[in-house]
């Protein structure tokens, strides 16, 4: 599960620090008690607590609380919520492809200018704004010429497409 680059990249935002990573991969699993995480990563059980907290805070992970009988303490057994992941990822793709959505309608329905003298994409403008500066850099006072977005609009499609499957295969 882990080896999905968008599921790695949703855990990773959560967890912070690559070296946190294991504690989700022992709690995928099957490992259920923060101590067994703990002592199966070698990592603190401090931080483990922590990172579960986060996972929990992020509807990534939940946990059930119960009561030993004989010592009175609470043991808390975590699991993964593989769906949550899927529902994170799903709105994250979602909005992506909104996102994009709006960014290829701005670009094919505009005509863009670029300065010849300035590193590119630096100074991009819209036609309006261009012809407002007189067709001059006002960064540098360079020349703006008129570009050819086709790449852009793409690799804004492909983009979309690759969002939308992501999407639909969850």
């Amino acid at each position: 599960m882990l080896n999905d680059p968008l599921v790695h990249k949703l855990v990773s935002s959560v967890v912070k620090e690559e070296e946190n990573i294991p504690i989700v991969k022992s709690l995928i699993d099957g490992t259920n008690t923060d101590e067994d995480i703990a002592e199966e990563t070698d990592i603190k059980l401090n931080v483990v607590r922590k990172i579960l907290y986060r996972l929990y805070d992020s509807g990534l992970a939940s946990y059930k609380r119960s009561k030993d009988p004989e010592t009175q303490w609470y043991t808390y057994s975590w699991k993964f919520d593989k769906d949550g992941i899927n529902d994170q990822i799903k709105g994250k793709a979602a909005g992506m492809i909104s996102s994009l959505e709006q960014q290829l309608e701005i670009e094919e329905n505009n005509m863009f200018f670029e300065c010849q003298d300035c590193p590119k994409g630096y100074s991009r403008h819209t036609f309006d704004k261009s012809s407002e500066v007189g067709f001059t850099c006002p960064r540098c006072g360079g020349r703006l010429i008129a570009e050819d977005n086709q790449p852009i609009i793409d690799k804004i499609r492909e983009d979309i497409e690759s969002y939308q499957r992501a999407h639909d295969s969850l």
